[in-house]
């Protein structure tokens, strides 16, 4: 399906989500509502950071010699938020443009308000206009074959998410768009969310199977480490033509992760 094909079939939206998209929480002491946020900031972000000189001040740089905005921590235990998946996703984004631009080029690296927003409206005209800046370049034109999609299972509120799982959504064929869904405590409700999520990006969902974590807390770490694996395997050729991309044996590393958001990583390299 392609993106014009949104308009009609989100007519068919039940009056629940438009209730409870309607009820979305604003931000901010201004009010700023998702999508006010989302148009204001978060949809350039992604570009601009990812199309940015990527020789960076070495105090700036993090494990990859990519800078992050600020140093993020996470605790031991910590669940991971919006924040840590935009933050690592923007340092694997630009590291990927380093190392094999042309891949880069073709894919994409969805930040979370952008696929809680595609999951929760009931309009159209925002659903199009979102993923009309996702899949376009610069010059206007459809040129993303992959995106990777970070799933929440959360409502409206803030407060109310559990669970990480990912999509890759593979668009080479426009009328067969798969989205492949990696779940490291998989439940059929997660797999609803996700679903939710696939029918506005035009896909069929698909299970790829993912190593389970060995805790209550490790979901999202999962997800970037799941993100970073398939984006290294796209990068060596790998494609998911025959079957899925299992990730099977990932091993979750937080300490890797903190590492990354903190800069000490990059550190660590300096001084070898």
């Amino acid at each position: 399906m392609g993106i014009e094909g949104f308009a009609g079939d989100m007519r068919k939206t039940s009056s629940s989500t438009k209730a409870a998209t309607s009820a979305m929480p604003t931000k901010g002491a201004k009010g700023c509502g998702l999508w006010s946020c989302f148009k204001s900031g978060i949809g350039k972000s992604r570009r601009e950071s990812s199309s940015g000189p990527l020789d960076q001040p070495e105090e700036q740089a993090s494990g990859s010699g990519v800078p992050v905005q600020r140093p993020l921590a996470l605790r031991r235990r910590q669940w991971l938020g919006d924040e840590h998946i935009t933050a690592d996703y923007t340092l694997l984004e630009r590291e990927l443009q380093r190392d094999n631009p042309d891949l880069a080029a073709h894919t994409r690296f969805l930040r979370p308000a952008e696929a809680h927003l595609l999951r929760l409206t009931d309009d159209a005209n925002v659903v199009q206009e979102t993923l009309l800046a996702i899949v376009n370049d610069e010059h206007g034109n459809d040129t993303a074959n992959f995106l990777f999609v970070p799933v929440n299972n959360g409502g409206v509120s803030s407060r109310d998410g559990t669970h990480w799982t990912l999509l890759l959504v593979d668009r080479r064929e426009p009328e067969g768009i798969v989205a492949y869904h990696y779940d490291s405590l998989p439940t059929r409700s997660h797999a609803d969310r996700a679903r939710e999520l696939a029918v506005r990006l035009g896909a069929r969902l698909e299970t790829a199977r993912m190593n389970r974590q060995g805790n209550n807390y490790d979901c999202g770490v999962f997800v970037v480490d799941g993100t970073r694996t398939l984006a290294r395997r796209l990068a060596e050729g790998q494609r998911p033509d025959d079957e899925p991309l299992h990730l099977d044996n990932l091993v979750a590393d937080r300490q890797a992760l903190q590492d990354r958001l903190s800069g000490r990583a990059h550190s660590r390299r300096r001084t070898r």
